[in-house]
């Protein structure tokens, strides 16, 4: 009887399997412990040693950093606190809301009183200048800011002491345009939280990692952008960004197109996820699919590599149909290249978590959610592949960019003749 010759579905299997245990070995590769984050988030991932360097000769340079709130989030206080303890010798904070009955003003209030020293500014301002109500609020609050860098950074994020003066060392290279900071989440508050932090730790930053590791510098994170006032004023201020889903990515790629550089700082910010229930936790993270088919509709296509338990699970059905089949009808090389494949990418995913983990405790505790983390991921861009808006802080973001933003951003790509980063 003729072995058993593999149908065109199961050499898709095989190869899907292949490729996604391909990925998750350089993803897990790409990711250091999280200890090691820790110890080395000190210095741009550019230039190792430039950031100690050069510190002394930036420290003179104010720093304006702009957050924009909305909502009083569960550690909104203790993460606003982090970046009052900052090193760095001039610095402004500039904390903006949309509504004088935002509860954040109480927060914000309450950190005024405990830094009197700071200089902390309350922006109420309700203006509103586009679809993007975060960039409406950066500017109202850019009228603000009094010095020569600017740094946004999202309202759930926290710092180290020394992150001030990391972040904005880089700059003093007039190459660099802007520099952005990957980040570790947190789980704050139950299942789902602590569901949605594995699609950060897990997914989203393996994935730039191994991204910037092939030579990619397509980045710009809301959790830090920082770049000079001048650079921000020749992309045509945040006005650029106004009707912008990807406020953030836009940003950097603006910057980028007047033929400076992107930084990912080794830097490693730490952000909340709050997320109380699935529903909750579906539409954010949908929302971030939907966000990456806007800016990148290409490499959305090919994220499905991306989420290795599916495939591994596939790789494993395969496997045993090829050892279960008919006597002498049974060949042991697809069978036995099939198993490889699954072992070798069933270690490698273990070893992703193992090194995105924060501590020995999250290992374990968090393991046997890693298959559902990843099926779920998978399930997240099938649902993403449909719907033209998306929900941000209760209001309805369109997926692709108005007319009037694209010829904005049209209209910048011809400025860079002349002169020329988000969340």
């Amino acid at each position: 009887m003729a072995a058993h010759t593999l149908s065109a579905y199961e050499w898709v299997l095989l190869a899907g399997c292949g490729i996604a245990s391909l990925y998750v070995m350089a993803a897990a590769l790409a990711m250091p412990f999280f200890a090691m984050r820790r110890a080395g988030a000190a210095t741009s991932a550019a230039h190792p040693a430039a950031a100690e360097a050069t510190a002394h000769l930036f420290a003179p340079v104010g720093v304006s950093v702009l957050k924009p709130l909305c909502g009083a989030e569960p550690r909104l206080y203790e993460n606003l606190q982090t970046f009052c303890v900052q090193q760095y010798p001039h610095f402004q904070l500039v904390l903006g809301v949309s509504s004088s009955d935002d509860p954040a003003v109480a927060v914000v209030r309450r950190l005024q009183v405990a830094y009197p020293m700071h200089d902390i500014e309350l922006a109420i301002d309700t203006r509103v200048h586009g679809s993007n109500l975060k960039v409406s609020n950066l500017i109202n609050m850019a009228e603000r800011a009094r010095h020569e860098v600017i740094v946004i950074a999202d309202s759930d994020i926290a710092v180290e002491a020394d992150y001030l003066d990391t972040v904005a060392a880089p700059l003093v290279d007039l190459s660099i345009g802007v520099v952005t900071c990957l980040y570790v989440a947190q789980g704050v508050g139950g299942f789902w939280p602590r569901v949605g932090a594995l699609f950060i730790n897990e997914w989203f930053a393996p994935s730039v990692r191994v991204a910037h590791a092939v030579g990619s510098r397509r980045f710009g994170f809301g959790a830090t952008l920082a770049l000079r006032r001048a650079t921000l004023e020749r992309i045509g201020g945040f006005e650029a960004l106004k009707n912008c889903l990807a406020d953030d990515y836009r940003l950097a790629q603006h910057v980028r197109g007047l033929g400076l550089r992107t930084v990912l700082s080794r830097v490693i910010v730490t952000t909340d996820v709050i997320e109380p229930s699935f529903r909750a936790l579906w539409q954010r993270e949908t929302r971030w699919l939907r966000t990456i088919r806007s800016v990148n509709p290409l490499g959305f296509a090919f994220l499905f590599i991306t989420f290795p338990s599916p495939w591994l699970l596939a790789g494993a059905w395969l496997t045993g149909s090829l050892l279960t089949g008919p006597p002498g009808d049974v060949d042991p090389w697809p069978a036995l290249a099939s198993a490889t494949v699954t072992a070798c990418g069933s270690v490698a995913r273990v070893l992703l978590h193992l090194r995105a983990a924060r501590h020995e405790h999250a290992f374990w505790r968090d393991l046997l959610l890693v298959p559902l983390r990843d099926i779920l991921l998978a399930l997240q861009w099938l649902a993403a592949v449909f719907g033209s808006h998306v929900v941000w802080r209760g209001a309805r973001v369109p997926v692709t960019e108005s007319v009037s933003a694209r010829q904005s951003t049209a209209l910048a790509a011809l400025d860079v003749i002349e002169t020329s980063d988000g969340g």
